[in-house]
């Protein structure tokens, strides 16, 4: 059985996705971009800023779902320019403290509203 996870406190699906499912004892949090919730408009910022508005959106889904990024087991960073790896990983950190999950860190040709970054996440659930 699979459940869709909506939440007003991350951004609306911007096309025919879910913000998350929970299945099978895991929540697939599909990738967030720098979308502030309360305007639906992508944030402005460099890639630090981005992450840390794409991080808090995770974290709202997860919470959503019954989880959290605590229970993160794997993540996706996609990232507009590799040069910014530094920048992202720095704020990413803070947010992954201990335990930090199973990750794989690419180079895009461009992300949805041009953005900077796109992360997405499977966690464990409740």
């Amino acid at each position: 059985m699979k459940q869709v996870i909506s939440t007003p406190n991350g951004p609306q699906a911007i096309g025919p996705y879910s913000q998350a499912i929970k299945a099978n004892g895991f929540v697939f949090v599909s990738g967030q971009v720098a979308i502030d919730p309360a305007t639906q408009q992508v944030m402005e910022g460099d890639v630090a800023a981005q992450t840390d508005r794409v991080m808090r959106n995770l974290a709202a889904i997860l919470e959503a779902a019954g989880s959290g990024l605590d229970r993160v087991v794997k993540s996706g960073v996609f990232l507009k320019n590799m040069s910014d790896f530094a920048a992202m990983n720095a704020v990413y950190g803070k947010y992954f403290t201990s335990e930090p999950p199973a990750r794989a860190t690419v180079e895009v040709a461009r992300l949805p509203k041009d953005v900077l970054v796109e992360i997405d996440v499977i966690a464990l659930a409740d």
